[in-house]
């Protein structure tokens, strides 16, 4: 008999590719998202062949969690809703912490009326990274610098995940995302960078980069494909791993460095405009992802230009 798995932002970005692999792999999938970023047409084949359950529903509404949860009794909790953008967070923090803190122990909670085998929570590499000097890479096991309300709520959301692990008797799976970007992906804030210049070269708009005096270039991140993000969701569910993982490529990249390789894959050049910084940045962000291919025998497979590729495809 196969596992239920709730899977919360499910019509996203990221959310509507893990649900395509969990139907692929044989899950039942129950899908709940409140559509503020999520698209229905991102899910909507599943949906239409019944390959997936739908709930338009908000994390912070608790009454009609438990009516899901009492209706479908989940195994696994994937966990992929959140308000994911740093300068938003800036600026509405209690939404911030409303949608990643209460949404989070929402679900938490619950798991104690109905029990899970797993949790797998998803958190912020770039995010969580800590001060960066030379070449190095952020693990794991460093203090993130917490420079943003956005930082703080997933970094105690991680330490909730934790806590209720041992209170409720499952097992968690975190996962700190680098840089996601492929197809679906909308244009909004940092995490949004790609598919804002995408859009900009394709209408011909020059594109902004923040800079700082001493990175001209603009600041540098660590960016992963999507499919590969996919991938490591089926490894690592229903697998008791009690364990926090980096999942990018290792990769550091100058925001400039990804502008390029648009024009290049695009074959299109557009000028760049080029401002100072913005406020909860970070200026450098690349993981060290050496424990989760130790561990899960998982490494990214798609090279930036390869996705790039797939990503032009996708918008002709």
């Amino acid at each position: 008999m196969s596992k239920t798995v709730l899977l919360t932002g499910g019509a996203g970005f990221i959310g509507s590719h893990i649900a395509e692999a969990y139907v692929k792999m044989g899950y039942e999938v129950v899908i709940i998202d409140n559509l503020s970023s999520g698209k229905i047409e991102n899910i909507k084949e599943l949906i239409d062949t019944k390959r997936v359950g739908f709930y338009n529903i908000d994390i912070r509404e608790d009454k009609e969690l438990r009516r899901i949860f009492h209706m479908h009794r989940p195994e696994i909790i994937n966990h992929h809703a959140a308000q994911k953008s740093v300068p938003y967070s800036v600026e509405q923090p209690i939404v911030d912490i409303e949608i990643n803190g209460i949404g989070l122990i929402n679900l938490l909670m619950l798991t104690k009326e109905y029990p899970i085998e797993s949790f797998i929570y998803v958190s912020s590499g770039g995010a969580l990274s800590k001060i960066i000097e030379g070449k190095e890479k952020s693990k794991e096991t460093d203090m993130p610098q917490l420079v943003s309300p956005y930082a703080i709520t997933k970094f105690a959301g991680e330490n909730y995940i934790k806590l209720y692990s041992k209170l409720n008797n499952f097992n968690y799976t975190i996962l700190r995302y680098a840089n996601v970007y492929g197809p679906r992906q909308i244009a909004d804030g940092e995490c949004g960078v790609i598919p804002i210049f995408v859009n900009n070269i394709l209408e011909n708009k020059s594109s902004i980069l923040m800079t700082y005096e001493d990175m001209p270039r603009g600041c540098t991140r660590d960016y992963v494909n999507v499919g590969d993000v996919a991938q490591i969701n089926m490894l690592v569910s229903g697998k008791c791993l009690n364990d926090t993982f980096n999942i990018g490529t290792g990769k550091e990249l100058s925001i400039l460095d990804i502008y390029e390789t648009i024009q290049k894959v695009f074959k299109l050049e557009i000028p760049i405009e080029k401002k100072g910084p913005r406020q909860g940045d970070l200026k450098r962000s690349v993981l060290d992802c050496t424990r989760v291919k130790e561990v899960m025998n998982w490494e990214p497979k798609i090279e930036l230009e390869q996705g790039l590729q797939i990503l032009h495809k996708s918008v002709l």
